[in-house]
């Protein structure tokens, strides 16, 4: 038995859930990264499997670009995380009220 579009879908909905509820109940910033590629992915998920059923790759092009973004989006907000890191000696969200150094 092969998995339908149904599958798929339901899969994406519980990932993009878990990312969800990672970003609003942890407060560790890489965890909330973590949950916000989560929840990138499972969009993802659900483009690749949209554009499989409809037979169309626009879907997949388009997950391709989102892709490229979410890394550069991971590299800047690491590097972010990495001064304030260096300035704070905390990367917890509730410690970090403001960009003044």
């Amino acid at each position: 038995m092969h998995p339908s579009l149904t599958h798929y879908i339901g899969l994406s909905v519980i990932l993009f859930c878990i990312g969800i509820v990672g970003v609003l109940v942890r407060r560790n910033a890489i965890v909330i990264f973590m949950s916000i590629e989560l929840m990138l992915n499972a969009a993802n998920l659900a483009f690749v499997a949209f554009s499989t059923h409809l037979g169309d790759t626009s879907g997949q092009i388009f997950v391709f670009f989102v892709m490229a973004v979410a890394a550069a989006e991971v590299a800047i907000g690491l590097a972010i995380l990495v001064n304030v890191f260096n300035i704070r000696r905390s990367i917890h969200v509730d410690e970090i009220d403001s960009m003044k150094g």
